[in-house]
């Protein structure tokens, strides 16, 4: 697990730490340390912690004049537990919101498992109600992971599925992903 580490290609573009308007602005990850664990697995250093002992992630680009972001997932998103959406919503998100970000793109490749608590959705419908006209799509989950999150009705908050499960995202520029990915968003809205 110390060799999967976040995308790296466009670090020249935007970098969470050095952005005054991000959760993360002066966050400083170790180059050469691993100080993060998921279980008895060390991590590479260069994952976020964002309060969460199974669930890390990245913050890849975020634009504030067009209010997105592409987040990248790490780890097992276990809410059964860890109640591990709290924390995501409560530590990250609500001060994106604050900020103008209103349509987030999480990849969601390096999310191994989702355990989803059977009695309770409140966090992922109260982060749907507070973007008004924005939207939260996941990307590239394992089949498992989807599974496990419709099971539950997660994906009445999320987008998810279809061609958003197997999009070539590394290869393009973060403002041709959102312009896809918002149009595939559209297409699914308006049905």
């Amino acid at each position: 697990m110390q060799d999967i580490e976040p995308h790296y290609n466009w670090r020249n573009l935007y970098i969470a730490s050095e952005d005054p308007r991000s959760p993360f602005s002066g966050y400083q990850n170790s180059e050469v340390y691993f100080t993060d664990q998921i279980y008895n697995f060390l991590i590479h250093p260069q994952w976020d912690n964002i309060g969460s002992e199974t669930l890390f992630l990245k913050v890849l680009f975020a634009d504030y004049n067009q209010g997105f972001a592409v987040i990248e997932m790490f780890g097992e998103w276990n809410d059964l537990l860890h109640n591990d959406i709290m924390t995501l919503k409560r530590n990250i998100i609500e001060l994106m919101i604050a900020e103008g970000i209103t349509k987030f793109i999480l990849i969601c490749e390096n999310v191994l498992n989702f355990h989803a608590d059977f009695d309770s959705d409140d966090y992922y419908a109260e982060w749907q109600e507070e973007l008004e006209e924005g939207w939260i799509a996941i990307l590239n989950a394992r089949d498992h992971v989807l599974s496990e999150m419709s099971r539950h009705g997660i994906d009445h908050y999320l987008v998810m599925g279809g061609k958003l499960n197997a999009l070539s995202w590394r290869t393009r520029h973060p403002r041709q992903l959102f312009a896809k990915i918002e149009e595939l968003v559209m297409r699914r809205l308006s049905l």
